[in-house]
């Protein structure tokens, strides 16, 4: 592997600059393009496809927007869902909900009708907007719903064609002047009975961690971004897309990953930083090789892997190839996501999630709520400027999973190097992480017992190399004719891509106990 190239110079924070860097966050994340346009008005801020935005085109925009946004009805306090993939429409409605106190309610236009629409129930938002030039899926979506196209805007620039959806009987939520109080996002994570949570992010969550790691990356205005990962993923929302914006660098969006477009821009558009989960990678790495492609990414100078646990034998592979380190780290939604990220003045050889960032603390805890011995495995509690406000409408989950005193219950084992880097060793969950994206089990054994044939199921997630998978095992009522490829298709027009199964199994009876509970540990031992 050869050395990283030249990192731009800027000091990292540690622990005692904390209380200044919170002091020093802007109130809310609209104030990031605002204060990028004042340094440097001209230079690039977004690129979608061949179009582009300079910081001043991008603040325009945003005012338009938010003015659009005001005249239907939308006020501090409000939720506005947007339905979209990754594209310069949905960074505006991002900023301009947000410009107006509102709530923005990312939404992956992927999701299947019956996702999207429980969440869009449960939410309540006065004005759901869909990007339907950037995302087909955002289109179909739209035409659902009876949408209308939006007007032109007053500024005159153009970001997309959108369309939009009104509800003129929802409630706006009470709005703290407090960066620390008042919610700038919801991003609805689905638990483990099937029925969606809103997660609360504040102004301040997301600004701590898009100031956290563009500073640990090293972030700056000469860097290109490759933004592929979701924006209405936390991830992709707080590191990829605030996190760079507020660095002053150039965000490349990409609205769905195509290992030949990762490869060519990287190739040829200068991208500098590119963040993605393992799988990614691994596919970007097989079309070059299944293609003969040499690989070549003149910029390139950083590299991280996120969301799904990392495999050692990708981790070199891809260092051989790239010729940079592949950087790692741990987080979820409730934390904004960062917990802990690998450093680079001082990469890992093996598939640690890093160091813990500055400003958090984390405690490793027996099932009984007693903090273990050093070197010994717990379930992780967090607690920082990250911890979310809570679930949306729902306080009971809220108070099972943060604790009076602010400690977020991760559900995930892990344990403390002595150097202080964190191994994740297991999740205490039934969760698959798919692509980066989350798949709780119940969900997908929900759609296979609404199919008529089918009597149970039971979902587990089987590892390959850089990712996870989800398998089906399911039992049939008596002469069922239903097929394998059937069932997985039944899924397709009810689950998003990442949730349906790669493989379902018939068996004549799944395994379980004298109380009737399907025991998952015999079907693991089946794959």
């Amino acid at each position: 592997m050869t050395a990283d190239p030249a990192l731009p110079s800027q000091r990292v924070f540690d622990a005692s600059d904390i209380p200044a860097l919170l002091a020093s966050l802007p109130a809310r994340i609209a104030d990031i393009p605002v204060r990028a346009a004042a340094r440097d008005p001209q230079r690039i801020s977004l690129i979608e496809d061949t179009r582009q935005f300079t910081r001043q085109q991008l603040v325009d925009a945003i005012d338009a927007t938010a003015a659009q946004l005001r005249e239907w009805g939308v006020r501090a306090g409000d939720r506005v869902m947007i339905v979209a993939e990754n594209s310069i429409a949905q960074i505006v409605l991002l900023f301009a909900t947000a410009r107006l106190d509102a709530w923005s309610l990312v939404s992956n236009a992927r999701l299947s009708a019956g996702e999207l629409d429980a969440i869009r129930a449960h939410a309540q938002p006065r004005v759901v907007a869909y990007a339907v030039d950037a995302s087909p899926d955002a289109l179909q979506h739209a035409q659902r719903h009876g949408a209308q196209p939006a007007p032109a805007l007053a500024s005159g620039i153009d970001i997309g064609g959108w369309s939009w959806t009104s509800d003129s009987t929802v409630s706006a939520e009470p709005v703290e002047a407090a960066s620390e109080k008042q919610c700038a996002a919801l991003i609805y994570t689905t638990g483990t009975t099937g029925t969606p949570k809103g997660v609360m992010l504040s102004h301040r969550n997301l600004m701590f961690i898009a100031t956290i790691s563009s500073t640990l990356r090293r972030v700056g205005p000469e860097d290109v971004v490759y933004a592929v990962l979701p924006v209405s993923h936390v991830y992709g929302l707080a590191s990829v897309c605030l996190g760079s914006l507020h660095a002053g660098a150039t965000l490349r969006l990409a609205s769905r990953f195509s290992p030949e477009a990762v490869r060519r821009a990287l190739a040829e558009e200068r991208v500098s930083i590119f963040q993605g989960v393992p799988a990614m990678h691994a596919r970007l790495l097989e079309h070059l090789q299944t293609h003969g492609h040499s690989w070549s990414a003149p910029q390139l100078r950083f590299a991280y892997s996120g969301g799904s646990p990392l495999d050692a034998a990708l981790k070199a592979r891809v260092e051989s190839v790239y010729g940079v380190t592949l950087h790692n780290g741990y987080g979820m939604t409730e934390s904004s996501p960062t917990v802990s990220q690998t450093l680079l003045d001082a990469p890992r050889t093996d598939v640690s999630v890093g160091q813990v960032i500055p400003g958090v603390e984390v405690r490793f805890v027996s099932l009984d709520g007693v903090d273990v011995a050093p070197d010994e495995i717990g379930e992780l509690w967090v607690r920082g400027p990250n911890v979310m406000l809570g679930y949306y409408r729902n306080p009971e989950q809220t108070r099972a999973t943060v604790t009076a005193d602010g400690w977020l219950k991760t559900g995930d084992l892990a344990r403390q190097e002595s150097d202080g880097a964190l191994d994740i060793v297991g999740r205490s969950k039934e969760l698959i992480i798919r692509s980066g994206f989350n798949v709780y089990p119940a969900e997908v054994e929900h759609v296979l017992n609404a199919h008529p044939q089918v009597v149970q199921s039971a979902v587990i997630g089987r590892a390959v190399e850089g990712n996870e998978e989800v398998v089906a095992f399911v039992e049939l009522v008596a002469g069922a004719q239903v097929t394998p490829a059937e069932l997985i298709g039944w899924c397709s027009g009810r689950l998003a891509p990442y949730k349906r199964p790669a493989e379902v199994r018939v068996l004549a009876a799944l395994p379980a106990a004298s109380t009737g509970k399907i025991l998952k540990h015999r079907l693991r031992d089946l794959i």
